[in-house]
């Protein structure tokens, strides 16, 4: 892991889970990072990373509890979360 990568992982952390800031303006909630995927079953790389806390990134009404589309239609384009995260750092 680059320095750079550290830094912005580190950066993701702290500002809490995305879902949580946009429903209920919580900003200081525990951090799971999560991989956005475009396509395809590869990862992107660290800049792809979107900070979402443990319920909202593999509990039931997470990315992964809900699977893709029922988390979007509920919460909102994980794209829009990363552009979120992006703006705030």
């Amino acid at each position: 892991m680059t320095k750079a990568e550290k830094m912005h992982k580190a950066a993701l952390v702290e500002l809490g889970c995305m879902v949580c800031r946009q429903e209920f303006g919580i900003t200081d909630s525990p951090v799971q990072l999560h991989h956005l995927r475009t396509g395809g079953w590869g990862k992107g790389d660290y800049t792809t990373l979107i900070p979402l806390c443990p319920e909202h990134h593999s509990g039931k009404t997470g990315v992964h509890g809900m699977g893709t589309k029922a988390f979007e239609r509920r919460y909102g384009s994980q794209i829009s979360f990363l552009q979120m995260a992006e703006g705030l750092l």
